[in-house]
This record gives structure tokens, C-alpha cells and sequence, in this order.
């Protein structure tokens, strides 16, 4: 496993970071499931096995802190660098800092929080922060030993960014990246930024939720098969990230087993330093194809859910956009009829209340394109 140096601290993480949003999970009755607890212990275990220690969760991630805290059991916790993140959108007051710390700790099982993030940071979301002065919480809990490393992570535009990086002295923080997003949010220049500013840079969505990869039109399958030089889509996404060398840890969420022994090769196997000639141009001839497809900006993150309404927003947005990117109009039609309508979940459910706008990480206008979506496939 690669391993690199955690900025101006004195360790040095796995070049892969095991993301723990998209854990397996099992059915327990009709239209429910959970986190299945059993098999995600045994991915983790594995990863920290195969010497994987960076693991990111949070508060958000369902029942993840629980399941995460119950795998760093039996020798493990001292293995791994444990990462997870307060929820910046249920924080009203001071208070609230330490209940939800506290509540992360126990649901952990741990004394102390290795790296604790500022969930999510938007403009709201950072006004309210220094309202309340979250600064002041985090240097007490820090000198308390509840965490060790503080940092946040981000979804907005690229000036903020550099306004949060320069305000407080982070001892990390988390961007969206991959080489469809290279301009979006912090993006490029926020890597490089946050670089010069002695901030290591943790890389999330390195697959854009999975878009990079599965259901890739044909185009692009066969553009990889005749001159991506043996890599497949996951391999081409890590590579260029991994050809970033300020990016220290590039997140990917697993949901099997399969998927995290694939990444583990891949991360063990894969060169490191810039990309050459070939694959430069192999990656701008992917992303070309792809940008030309896709309508709907959804990484199908999950944060703009429960929606009070019953509307399945990211659900509805994938099958949008298999439309244009699968050329699967017919298909999309019946299942939307057939599942949505049929389940009252549909997108003209909507009651523009506006709750999953100000929650979504891509700032999509959420309401308007999911009357474009039922306006397609009512």
C-alpha cells in the first residue's frame, strides 16, 4: 500500500482511504434496509489487515459510526485513523458542539476522534460556525484529548474556500475531486491552494458516486478497451487523482467486498507521479464523451434525503439521467411509472419546500429539475 506523509504531522496515512457512507446493506422488510453489520466489520478488518488505516465516516452516515466503532474493536482501533464529522446543518447552538461530539464518541466507542471535520461547510453553514464560535469548541476538545486533528469538508464555491483555509489553522481538509469536477467547487485550484497553505488535502467522490464508472456508455467502453492500455474506469479515476501529488488520501466508498479488494489492487499496484502523454489525453477524450451525456449534476449522495414529501431525489435523478446517458428513454418511462407513480414517490410530489436544496453538497436546483424529470417521464 502507498503510504504518504499526513501534511506537518507526524504519521503517514494510506494513499486509500476507506470511505464508510456506502457500507453493504441487507433488506429487513419491504422498501427497508439497514447497514449489513457483519460484512462491513469484516470489510473493514480486511482493509486494516491489508494495510488500509485512513477511515472516514459520519454523524450523517446512518448506522456507519456504530458498525465503524464495532469493527476497531480487538486491536484494530490503534491500527487506524479514525475520521468522522459533525453535523454542520443540525447545529443551532454552543451546546450542541459537545452533545454531538459526545453522542459521535459513545456511538464510536472510543475515547478520542483522530480527525474531526466540520461537516459539509457552505456559506450558511460557516456563517453560523463563527456566530457560535466553533473555533473556541474545537481548541477545548482538542485540549481535552476528545480529538486530535481538526479539518472540514466542503461543498461550495472556490472563494469560500480559500476564506475558510486562511481563517483557522486546519489541520486538513476534505474537497470533492475527479476528473469530470476539476473546476467545480474548490476543485483544482482549491487543491493547489490549500497545498500552498500547508493544509493536507483529502480527496472524496473519486467516482462521482459510482457515474464514472457504472452503466458507462458504450462509447466510452470502447474508447477504454482500445486505448485505455489495460485500465478500466476505476483504474483510469484513481490514476489521475493519484497523479495529484497534493491530494494525501483519495476516499472511495465501498459497498462489497469485491469492490474494496479492487481498490487495494489498485492502490498496490498503480504508479504514482504525473500522468504521461497517453493517458493525458485518454482522460480528456473520457471526460469529453461524458460531459456531453450527463444532464444532472447528482452524485446520488444521499443528502438531500429523507425528503418531508416522500420523493426519492436521487433515485429519480439517476434514472434522468440514464436517459441521455444510456439512450434508455423507454426503460426509464416504465420504471418510473411503474415504481415511482405507483409508489407516490414520484417527482411531482415535490412541494418545493426547499429543504433538500439547502442540504445538497452540488447545489443543484433541485425542484426545477425534478419538474424537468416528471415533465420526461410522466
Amino acid at each position: 500500500m502507498q503510504y504518504v506523509k499526513f501534511g506537518k504531522q507526524d504519521f503517514s496515512v494510506s494513499r486509500f482511504g476507506m470511505g464508510c457512507m456506502r457500507m453493504p446493506s441487507k433488506i429487513i422488510s419491504e422498501g427497508k434496509s439497514k447497514i449489513d453489520e457483519d460484512e462491513s466489520i469484516k470489510m473493514i478488518r480486511y482493509a486494516i489487515d491489508h494495510e488500509v488505516n485512513y477511515f472516514d465516516t459520519a454523524y450523517a452516515y446512518g448506522d456507519s459510526e456504530l458498525v465503524v466503532g464495532k469493527a476497531l474493536k480487538g486491536g484494530y482501533r490503534e491500527k487506524a485513523k479514525l475520521a468522522t464529522k459533525l453535523p454542520s446543518w443540525l447545529i443551532r447552538s454552543y451546546s450542541d458542539f459537545n452533545k454531538y461530539l459526545d453522542e459521535q464518541l459513545k456511538r464510536l466507542q472510543v475515547e478520542y476522534i483522530d480527525i474531526y471535520l466540520l461537516h459539509g461547510l457552505r456559506q450558511t453553514y460557516w456563517e453560523n460556525y463563527k456566530k457560535l464560535d466553533v473555533f473556541k469548541f474545537l481548541d477545548e476538545a482538542k485540549k481535552q484529548g476528545k480529538i486530535l486533528y481538526i479539518g472540514f469538508s466542503f461543498h461550495d464555491q472556490l472563494s469560500l474556500f480559500k476564506e475558510i483555509v486562511d481563517f483557522y489553522s486546519w489541520d486538513m481538509c476534505q474537497i470533492q475531486l475527479n476528473y469530470i469536477d476539476e473546476h467545480m467547487q474548490a476543485g483544482l485550484d482549491g487543491l493547489h491552494y490549500a497545498s500552498l497553505k500547508d493544509v493536507p488535502v483529502v480527496i472524496m467522490e473519486p467516482l462521482k458516486g459510482g457515474s464514472l464508472v457504472n452503466n458507462l456508455p458504450g462509447d466510452v467502453k470502447e474508447l477504454l478497451r482500445k486505448e485505455g492500455n489495460g485500465m478500466d474506469p476505476v483504474q483510469l479515476a484513481l490514476r489521475y487523482l493519484n497523479s495529484l501529488p497534493e491530494a494525501t488520501v483519495i476516499l472511495s466508498g465501498v459497498s462489497s467486498m469485491e469492490q474494496l479488494k479492487e481498490d487495494i489492487e489498485i492502490f498496490n499496484s498503480m504508479p504514482s507521479g504525473p500522468l504521461n502523454d497517453k493517458e493525458l489525453m485518454l482522460v480528456k477524450r473520457v471526460k469529453d464523451l461524458l460531459e456531453s451525456k450527463i444532464v444532472i449534476g447528482c452524485t446520488g449522495c444521499g443528502y438531500c434525503m429523507p425528503c418531508p414529501s416522500g420523493v426519492s431525489i436521487p433515485d429519480l435523478f439517476k434514472l434522468y439521467n440514464d436517459v441521455y446517458m444510456l439512450n434508455q428513454l423507454k426503460a426509464s418511462k416504465m420504471f418510473y411509472q411503474n415504481v415511482f407513480k405507483n409508489g407516490k414517490n414520484d417527482a411531482s410530489q415535490c412541494t418545493e419546500c426547499e429543504n433538500c436544496e439547502e442540504k445538497c453538497p452540488q447545489r443543484l436546483e433541485i425542484i426545477k429539475n425534478l419538474k424537468d424529470v416528471h415533465e420526461l417521464l410522466k
